[in-house]
């Protein structure tokens, strides 16, 4: 019999909230900036970003890493790639967010009876910022800095220390967000169930993809949770 839920565990990026300004429109701005025709895309950073995650010790020298590797890798000076990221850097506000659709609600709702947590990739600082521009802020016990405090996401490790913080159990605790690669497969790697925010297009796990115990098409779903 599969254990009652008392624990819910939260991805921040594109799970909770979004920029206002997306990594698209950033990049044009910051390829603008320094005057050169884009040579890369936000997918391309996505990927580098996983790679360099782990070695990097804040946001701006992370996002740096990349650029860098990424104009090497087509040809450019990765000096080039570095200038980049400071013009990206110089236009970026980290708490121009606000809440995905039915943020606020489920929140609200799953605080009554549940412990919340946020398991995030991404630097101390930068996520911060994000999250204090939330409205539903506070309802959150504590914040692990996958990548930072632990190794990231996928690793399962920021779900095992979050847990012990909490004192509550992996098999009594679900885990919400939209990765199938880094909040899926880490969650299950820690024994957390998933939930996994699909959103409203339809998608589903490809065959080499983890399955999640749940799937989502927005959060405003968890003001009556499915477990």
């Amino acid at each position: 019999m599969t254990a009652p839920v008392d624990t819910v565990l939260f991805d921040l990026d594109d799970t909770l909230c979004t920029y206002r300004r997306s990594v698209p429109e950033m990049l044009d701005v910051a390829f603008e900036a320094v005057g050169v025709d884009p040579f890369f895309a936000a997918p391309d950073y996505y990927e580098r970003y996983d790679r360099f995650v782990d070695d990097c010790s804040g946001m701006r020298e992370l996002r740096a890493t990349c650029f860098a590797s990424l104009a090497e890798e087509t040809g450019y000076d990765p000096d080039l790639g570095r200038e980049l990221a400071a013009a990206y850097a110089d236009e970026r506000d980290h708490g121009n967010v606000e809440p995905l659709p039915g943020a606020g609600s489920a929140v609200e709702a799953l605080a009554g009876d549940h412990r919340l947590a946020v398991v995030t990739n991404g630097a101390p600082e930068m996520q911060g910022q994000k999250l204090s521009a939330l409205p539903f802020a506070d309802a959150f016990e504590h914040v692990v800095h996958a990548g930072y405090d632990t190794p990231a996401k996928p690793a399962p490790d920021a779900f095992h220390h979050v847990l012990d913080l909490l004192g509550s159990d992996s098999a009594r605790t679900v885990h919400v967000g939209n990765s199938l690669r880094s909040d899926v497969a880490g969650a299950q790697a820690a024994g957390v169930r998933a939930a996994w925010l699909a959103g409203e297009a339809g998608q589903h796990p490809g065959t080499d993809e983890p399955t999640p115990e749940y799937v989502l098409e927005s959060l405003g779903e968890l003001t009556d949770p499915p477990w």
